[in-house]
C-alpha cells in the first residue's frame, strides 16, 4: 500500500478513510473478543486465579500505554514525511524506531522483572498465595517485553505509512495463537465431548482426549509470552521488508534531527497516558469503596463498554495518518476536507454504537453476571453512557488528527483537566462526601467526556487543531 493517500474528491476521501480504518477496527475487535475468551478461561480456574491475573492489570496498562506513546511521535513524523514524499526521512525515522524499541523494550523488561515480587504488594494484594501467583504471572508476562515493544512501535510506524493490514494480520495471528496455547497450557489432559444442541437439533460428535499441560495461571502467562514473541518477530520482519520504511542501514547512533521532534511529540502524550491511567486507579479505588455490588457492576460495565469504542478508535488511526499526510503535503484544503468527512462519519458511527449499547445493555450484563443487583446497576450506567457516545466520537477524531500533525500538548492539557478536575474531584465529592452510588460516579465520568468534547469543539472551531489553518506554508512539526 502506498504511504500517502491523496484523495481527489469525497468518494476518494471516503475510500481512503475506510481502507485505513477497517483493518484497525478488525484488529481491535479481535483483541477484545480474545480478551473475553482469555478472561473466561482463567476464571474457570477459580477466584484465586482470576485475582492473580487481575492484580497487576493497571500496571500492565500503564506500561503498555507508555510504550505506545513513543509510537505517536514516529506516527506524526513518518506520515508527515511521506505526505511530503520525503522517503529518506521516513527511512531514517524507521531506523531510529529500531533504536527506541531496543531501549524501551530492554528498560521495560529489566524493571518489571526486578520489581515482579513487589508489584502485587503495591497493588494491595493481601492473600499470600494470590500474591505469589501474581508475581510469577507478571514476571513471565514481561520476559518478552522487547518483542511487545516492537509490535507496538513498529505497528504504529506501518500504520503511519498507510499499511494497516499488516498490523491487523499480525494481531489476529497473535490472538488466535494465544487462545490455542491457552487451551493447551492452562488445562490438563482431559476428555472432550463437542456435541451440542442448536435450535432444538442435537448434533452428536465423537468424544476425544484433549492433551494439556495443566499449568493453570502460569500456563496462561507462558501462552501470552510465546504469542508476543511470535508477533514481535513477524512485525519486525514486515518493517524491514516495507518498500518505503525499510532502513537502508541500521545504526544504533541516536539521530537527534529525528528523535528530537519525535520525543517532543511523544512526551506530552506519555504524560497524558500516565496521568490518565493513574486517574483510572484512583477512580476504581473510590468505586471499590462502595461495596461488592458496585465494584462488580463497574468492572463488567467497563468490559462491555470497551467493545463499543472499537469503531471510534479504528477511525482515529486513519485520521492521524491522513492528517499527517496532508500536513506533509502542505495542503490546507485537503486537511479541511478530511475533517469535514471524518467528523460526521465518526459521530454517525458512534451514534449507532451508542444505540446498540443502549438496547443491549441488559442482555450483555446478563452474560457476565447472574446477580440481579449487579445486572440492574450495570445496565443503568451503560444506558447512561450510551447517550454520550457521539460526542466522545468527535473528541476521538479531533484528537487523532492533532496527533497526526504532532499537536499533543493541547490534548494532554484537556485530558488532565477532564480526568482530575472533573472525574476524580467530582467522584470524590459524590461518593466519599455525599455518599452517593455508582450512578453518580458514572455521571462524573460522562461529565468528563462532555467537557473534553467542549475543549476539542472549541479547538476545531478556532482552527487551533490545524497547523495549516493560518499559514499555507505550514509550521514546524514539533510545534
Amino acid at each position: 500500500m502506498k504511504s500517502s493517500v491523496r484523495p481527489t474528491g469525497r468518494r476518494a476521501t471516503l475510500s481512503a478513510i475506510l481502507t485505513l480504518a477497517w483493518p484497525t477496527i478488525v484488529e481491535q475487535a479481535m483483541g477484545t473478543a480474545v480478551q473475553y475468551v482469555d478472561t473466561g478461561m482463567v476464571s474457570s480456574l477459580g477466584t484465586q486465579a482470576t485475582a492473580a491475573v487481575g492484580a497487576t492489570n493497571t500496571v500492565n496498562w500503564l506500561i503498555g500505554s507508555t510504550v505506545s506513546a513513543f509510537g505517536v511521535g514516529f506516527l506524526a513524523l513518518i506520515s508527515k514525511s511521506l505526505g511530503a514524499k520525503d522517503t529518506d526521512t521516513a527511512k531514517k525515522a524507521a531506523s531510529q524506531a529500531v533504536l527506541v524499541t531496543l531501549i524501551v523494550g530492554l528498560l521495560f523488561t529489566i524493571l518489571p522483572l526486578a520489581l515482579s515480587s513487589v508489584v502485587p504488594i503495591w497493588m494491595q494484594v493481601k492473600d499470600d498465595a494470590v500474591r505469589s501467583l501474581a508475581s510469577r504471572y507478571f514476571f513471565i508476562l514481561y520476559t518478552p517485553m522487547l518483542a511487545r515493544a516492537a509490535t507496538t512501535i513498529f505497528g504504529t510506524a506501518l500504520r503511519a505509512a498507510g499499511d494497516t493490514k499488516t498490523p491487523m494480520k499480525v494481531g489476529i495471528l497473535v490472538n488466535i495463537l494465544n487462545v490455542i496455547l491457552n487451551f493447551l497450557m492452562i488445562y490438563p489432559t482431559r476428555p472432550l465431548d463437542l456435541s451440542f444442541t442448536l435450535f432444538g437439533w442435537h448434533v452428536s460428535l465423537p468424544a476425544f482426549t484433549m492433551p494439556g499441560f495443566g499449568m493453570g495461571v502460569i500456563g496462561a502467562a507462558v501462552a501470552s509470552a510465546i504469542s508476543f514473541l511470535v508477533g514481535g518477530g513477524i512485525i519486525t520482519a514486515a518493517l524491514f521488508r516495507h518498500p518505503l520504511l525499510s532502513p537502508e542501514k541500521i545504526t544504533l547512533k541516536p539521530d537527534m534531527n529525528i528523535l528530537r521532534p519525535c520525543l517532543r511529540i511523544s512526551f506530552p502524550n506519555m504524560l497524558q497516558r500516565f496521568a490518565t491511567s493513574l486517574g483510572y486507579v484512583v477512580f476504581a479505588a473510590m468505586i471499590n469503596s462502595l461495596g461488592e455490588i458496585s465494584t462488580a457492576a463497574h468492572t463488567i460495565a467497563n468490559t462491555v463498554e470497551s467493545a463499543f469504542y472499537i469503531p471510534g478508535y479504528g477511525m482515529q488511526t486513519a485520521a492521524a495518518t491522513l492528517a499527517g499526510n496532508a500536513y506533509g503535503a502542505k495542503d490546507p484544503q485537503k486537511m479541511k476536507s478530511l475533517a469535514a468527512m471524518f467528523i460526521p462519519l465518526e459521530m454517525i458511527l458512534m451514534a449507532f454504537s451508542g444505540l446498540a449499547l443502549f438496547l443491549l445493555a441488559g442482555p450483555l450484563m446478563d452474560l457476565f453476571s447472574n446477580d440481579p443487583s449487579v445486572i440492574a446497576l450495570g445496565t443503568t450506567v451503560l444506558m447512561m453512557v450510551a447517550v454520550s457516545e457521539p460526542v466522545y466520537g468527535f473528541s476521538i477524531i479531533v484528537e487523532g488528527m492533532m496527533m497526526g500533525v504532532g499537536k499533543t500538548k493541547r490534548p494532554f492539557v484537556y485530558n488532565i483537566i477532564g480526568m482530575w478536575g472533573v472525574r476524580i474531584v467530582g467522584t470524590y465529592i459524590c461518593t466519599q462526601l455525599l455518599h452517593m452510588d455508582l450512578i453518580a460516579a458514572w455521571g462524573c465520568m460522562i461529565a468528563h467526556n462532555v467537557l473534553i468534547f467542549v475543549f476539542f469543539l472549541i479547538a476545531y472551531i478556532r482552527g487551533t487543531w490545524n497547523p495549516l489553518h493560518q499559514s499555507k506554508a505550514g509550521v514546524s512539526l514539533a510545534k
